[in-house]
């Protein structure tokens, strides 16, 4: 019982450190060279280097769009389009979600479009950061995974 109420006051003391972001006018570009991602299933041959070239347009302190290009997980060339929305911090971690769209994997709608929803954790450091994705699993047609993305200010 000692443990688990240990475990409470410590998350009930997280909970306590978020913040909400103040939403104000940004103007930043961010680039990025694609993800690394730590895929869900072992057992599956994946790209887990899915390099690419993408960008950041940071319009305010809590939302920005996003875009680009990568090498997928199934060894395929994937685009996405985005928007991030951060409107939580933890400190300098941002916490949020993206909701865009994306391409590319042959068994989701044979390659085309699908809508996807990501939680987002983030971090910057003057010039430089890192977004942390959770790729959701959907059935066997798209493989999760928890991807690592850094970037670089422009």
């Amino acid at each position: 019982m000692g443990m688990a109420l240990l475990y409470i006051n410590s998350f009930a003391e997280t909970w306590s450190d978020i913040s909400i972001v103040g939403k104000n006018p940004s103007n930043e570009f961010w680039a990025n060279a694609g993800f690394y991602t730590y895929h869900f299933k072992s057992n599956v041959r994946l790209n887990d280097n899915n390099l690419g070239l993408g960008g950041e347009y940071r319009y305010s302190t809590t939302c920005a769009i996003v875009f680009g290009q990568f090498h997928n997980s199934d060894w395929k060339t994937s685009n996405y389009v985005g928007w991030y929305w951060r409107p939580l911090a933890i400190g300098q971690v941002g916490l949020g979600a993206e909701l865009g769209g994306i391409d590319g994997y042959s068994k989701v709608y044979n390659g085309g479009w699908f809508p996807v929803v990501a939680p987002v954790v983030s971090y910057e450091y003057k010039n430089i950061g890192a977004n942390v994705i959770v790729i959701p699993s959907y059935k066997e047609q798209l493989h999760g995974g928890i991807s690592l993305q850094l970037k670089v200010k422009l």
